[in-house]
This record gives C-alpha cells, structure tokens and sequence, in this order.
C-alpha cells in the first residue's frame, strides 16, 4: 500500500473512531443487561400463573374489562402474548386515545384463566432506562437516527481497520503481541488482535444496530404502502363509532385463517399499526426464526370479518430478523453469554483506542516541544 494511501485509510480509521468511540462506550455499557432482559425480568417477577386442571381461559373481552376497570377512562389499545415465555397470560396496553404517545401507556399484566391482575409493568426502572438510553437516549426519532449514524462511523471504522491490518501484519505473525516491547505498542497490538479477531461480530452488530435504529422509518414505509393497500376500501370511511366488536372473535378469526401460527400481538382501530377500521391480528411462526417474523391479518372491527390477510414486505422483516440478531436472542443463554463476552471485549477495543490516540497525541506535543527547546 502506498504512503499517501495508508496515511488516507488512517485518518479515515482514528477519525470516524474517535467521533463514535463514546456513544459506542454507552451502547456496549447499556447493550450488556439488555443481552440478559429475559432472565433479568424472571428474577424481577415475584408471581406465578395459577391454573386448574380443567379450567376454561376467560373471553378476551372479559379480560380487557378488567384492565380497563384498572384504569377508568381509558382504553386498551394492544394485546400482547409470549406463550413460550409467559404461558397463560396477556399483557394489555391501556391509554386514554389510541394515538398517545408510548410514555402515556399503562400496562396491566392478566392471567388469561383466572382474571387475576398479575402486575402492572412501568415505564420506569433499571431495564427502562437501559432500554432508552441505548435505542435513542431520551430523545425520541432524532436520537435513535444519531444512534444510526455513529452507527454507520464504526462500520467506516471497521472497513479502514481491516484495510489497515493486512500490509502491517504481512512482516509479522498473525495474532502477535509485543510483550518485550514498549506498553504503547503492547497495547496497539492488543488493539488490532481483538478487532480483527471480532471482525464479524463487530459488523454483525454493528449493522443490526443501523437497521434497527431505522425501525419508524421502516414502520412510515409499511403504512405507506402494504398497509395502504389492505385499507383501501375503506379509505373514504368515517371512523367507527360506537363499541366495536368482539376482541375474542377477531383472534379466533385470524387463528382459523393461519391456523399454522400464533397470536403475537393485537392493535386496536386508530393505532399507528392498523386503520381506524381494523384490528389488526399479528400472527407468528412457531420455529426459532418465523417467531420473529409477523404476519398482520385485518379484521374489520364492526363485523368481524377478514379485510385481507399478507406476509410483511422485505424491509419490514429484515428490520424483525435483526432486532434480536443485534442481542443475541436466537441460541438460548450459550448465544447470550457469547454476546456479553464479545461486548466486553468490545469495550477494551475502544478504550484501547483511546488511550492509543491520547499517547500518540501526547507524543507529539512532547516531540515538538523538545524541537522548540533546540531551535
């Protein structure tokens, strides 16, 4: 590689490092109990799901009483079921208008045989602020598409490492590490030992976390197009009013129409994820990765009838593939502890990089200092 060349692939490598090196160090930091949010929220849950031999589930309308009688004057605006991680309950999500913002939500947690209020989850905590520090730093939209850009820096960053790599280790063998040399150099080949032996994992994650940072970009595109489309017919209707009709009867509905999959997820009329005419039943797949994929299936909520029934477009399910791709959520607690293993090493590699960046810089104010002092 030429001179010129290299010093280019350099500057490309220390700058577009050192502009995302923090907001990385606050992404690993908070990244490492995310790794870990199921086994944290088991430990935090102090209840358990009584069933009887023989017992009937209740009506999913009886169930959305009681979490609206939990909250009087508002309504439920989303169901949600984890049947592999929490059997026999439903997480309801319970707000004055269909379109408040998330923070306005209250969450009552039910058990679907007995109507017993199990809990009622917060937006707040530990794992919360874990949660929000790491997808948009309290900011909302303009935060998480910052996070995308410092993002994009640290793939620049991982590009120009490699192509940095491969002349300098062509005199030396691989994976060495100078431990009779100078601690500088001690470190700087620690530094590129661990960066070019996580390569994969680094752009692994580091490219799921872009996709997922765009995730209201990809919701704007699904409801601009496939969405559009399954609510034509009913794009010059008024908003249903009056009560609308069974929650129990829609689920059933969707079941019989995909009764290959399970119910995921139920958003009511007025949500940002249907019309105002629809519910709209998510089904999923019941294998390690159709489970993260969605299918919506609308149901007219004043008849109760299928409006139309597709499978999400590309884009919406490469968005699905890489949320719990970015955490490791796809091998059980092995893939996870390889995660936190791969994100504290991750955390070395960026504060060798610092300190490597401070010597250097050090090094130079000394050396033009001792020239200052010759002249």
């Amino acid at each position: 590689m030429k001179l010129k060349t290299a010093k280019r692939w350099f500057s490309w490598h220390k700058w577009t490092s050192l502009i995302c090196t923090i907001f990385l160090l606050l992404l690993c930091l908070t990244g490492l109990p995310l790794i870990f949010h199921e086994e944290i929220e088991h430990l935090q849950e102090n209840f358990t799901v009584e069933t009887i031999e023989g017992q009937q589930r209740l009506s999913y309308d009886k169930l959305v009483e009681i979490a609206e009688s939990k909250n009087p004057g508002k309504h439920v605006r989303y169901a949600f079921w984890e049947k592999d991680e929490h059997p026999n309950q439903v997480l309801f999500d319970v707000v004055e208008h269909p379109d408040d913002h998330f923070e306005k939500s209250k969450y009552v947690l039910i058990n679907e045989y007995t109507g017993a209020v199990l809990s009622e989850p917060e937006n707040e905590g530990f794992m919360y602020i874990m949660l929000r520090l790491h997808t948009d730093m309290f900011a909302g939209i303009p935060g998480k598409l910052f996070m995308g850009l410092m993002g994009i820096l640290f793939i620049i960053s991982i590009v120009s490492g490699i192509v940095l790599y491969g002349p300098i280790m062509k005199n030396f063998d691989f994976g060495m590490v100078r431990k009779h040399k100078s601690k500088r150099l001690q470190w700087l080949d620690t530094h590129n030992l661990l960066g070019i032996v996580m390569v994969v994992w680094l752009t692994v994650v580091g490219l799921t976390g872009i996709i997922n940072t765009l995730s209201d970009v990809v919701l704007g595109l699904w409801q601009q197009g496939q969405l559009a489309e399954m609510t034509a017919p009913y794009k010059n209707e008024k908003p249903i009013e009056g009560s609308l009709s069974s929650l129990e009867a829609a689920v059933n509905v969707a079941e019989n129409k995909i009764p290959t999959m399970d119910v995921s997820l139920v958003a009511y009329p007025g949500t940002p994820f249907t019309s105002k005419h629809h519910y709209a039943v998510f089904m999923k797949g019941n294998t390690e990765l159709t489970s993260r994929l969605l299918m919506p299936v609308l149901i007219d909520a004043k008849s109760g009838t299928i409006t139309d029934a597709r499978k999400m477009p590309w884009y919406v399910n490469t968005l699905f593939i890489s949320q719990p791709l970015h955490f490791g959520d796809y091998g059980g607690i092995t893939l996870k502890i390889i995660w936190a293993v791969f994100d504290v090493l991750t955390i070395v590699i960026l504060i060798t990089g610092l300190y490597l960046w401070f010597e250097r810089r050090k090094s130079k104010i000394t050396f033009s200092k001792n020239n200052s002092k010759v002249k």
